[in-house]
């Protein structure tokens, strides 16, 4: 069986270490790590498997990669401390902070529809390219500029590579630092955790490089091409060859280039799961943690083409997550299977990274059957 590293606390918890051996040996991953918390202490903390294709070097303890949209969850804990602090009202209109942002029909788009995927703004209008994206003011000022594809408010539809910016230039209006730098020195620092929005290329050599997936052909002719996921999805399109790229992998992509690994997801989310606090930081309130459990969406979404229920940022259960028991749990992953579960009623944290992609955009069994696992262990 694939050699697993690291540690479990809990013997309760060795399933994990099996699941992810044997998903190495099938070849369903590559390289991957998992960690559990529980009241804010790592029970769980393993990786195994290969940094790179070739399988010439191996995942260390502090190999990161590209995420994907697992990066939302911190764009949403950013928002959310801004929130606490008494800075940020959900319910105001974006415009309240960023005046530009009021052109086209968007005046009354409030914050809580750029958290919740409900602005109408899922993409950006064409001409765009991916470098685009690295240019902040370029970005930013070109979806301040355009009109919502649908009734803001009426239904989500998924802000697949521009929520980052949205919520980015709202924390960077009310607190002059750009998204990165706040989450670095406000959130991932405070919790010596490593992760990264934007990322110093000192820092390029632990990088395991993703797998792009197999996609499988897509027929055009009964789609609309004017729909919002098209748009989303062409606005702009990158490949996930563009997180080789440094370019990449130092801008500031909030919604998708976040470095990291599961130790550092499921340590830094375990302030969601944990009342606020972990291991003496705290960073939120309860009262603010509520927040993110108040609906804003619930039903097909015009993107994914999927029922999701979306709160205050995080996606929330439902039948969904058919796998997960009725809990009050918030949750999201990324573009090829990352995934974080953040469980309140438990105070547990379930995080999987890897670096081979399947053609998913909601995960996979990979990193279900690791779920369920835990699941099993805490009974």
């Amino acid at each position: 069986m694939a050699d697993i590293q690291g540690h479990i606390a809990d013997d309760r918890f060795a399933k994990m270490s099996d699941l992810l051996s044997g998903s190495l040996d099938a070849g369903d991953d590559v390289g991957a790590s998992v960690s559990v918390t529980i009241e804010g202490e790592t029970v769980v903390d393993i990786w195994g498997g290969h940094a790179d294709e070739a399988q010439t070097s191996p995942w260390e303890q502090d190999t990161i990669t590209n995420v994907w949209s697992t990066t939302k969850t911190m764009t949403f804990l950013a928002a959310l401390t801004l929130a606490d602090k008494g800075l940020l009202d959900f319910g105001a209109p974006v415009a309240t902070y960023w005046p530009e942002f009021a052109q086209n029909g968007k005046e009354n788009i409030e914050v809580r529809h750029l958290m919740s995927h409900t602005s109408g703004v899922s993409g950006w209008e064409q001409p765009i390219v991916t470098e685009d994206l690295y240019d902040w003011e370029k970005a930013t000022s070109k979806l301040a500029a355009q009109a919502p594809w649908w009734e803001p408010g009426t239904a989500s539809g998924y802000h697949a590579l521009n929520q980052g910016h949205l919520i980015g230039e709202v924390v960077r209006r009310i607190d002059g630092r750009k998204l990165g730098t706040y989450f670095a020195e406000e959130i991932a620092g405070p919790l010596g955790a490593d992760f990264h929005i934007g990322l110093d290329p000192a820092e390029f050599g632990r990088i395991a490089n993703v797998i792009p997936p197999q996609m499988a052909p897509v027929d055009l002719s009964n789609i609309d091409m004017d729909s919002p996921a098209i748009k989303t999805f062409t606005g702009p399109a990158p490949g996930a060859e563009a997180a080789w790229e440094s370019d990449w992998r130092t801008a500031d992509i909030g919604a998708a280039n976040g470095h990291g690994n599961a130790r550092s997801v499921a340590r830094i989310q375990a302030i969601v799961a944990n009342g606020g606090e972990v291991d003496g930081v705290r960073l939120l309130s309860p009262e603010t943690i509520e927040l993110i459990f108040d609906e804003q969406a619930y039903g097909t979404d015009l993107v994914l083409g999927e029922v999701v229920r979306f709160g205050m940022g995080y996606a929330l259960h439902s039948e969904a997550l058919p796998h997960i028991p009725e809990s009050k749990i918030c949750y999201w992953g990324g573009w090829g299977g990352s995934s974080i579960i953040i469980d309140l009623d438990r105070r547990m944290t379930i995080a999987y990274m890897m670096n081979r992609m399947v053609d998913s955009l909601l995960g996979d069994m990979r990193g279900a059957n690791l779920h369920m696992a835990a699941y099993e262990a805490i009974g």
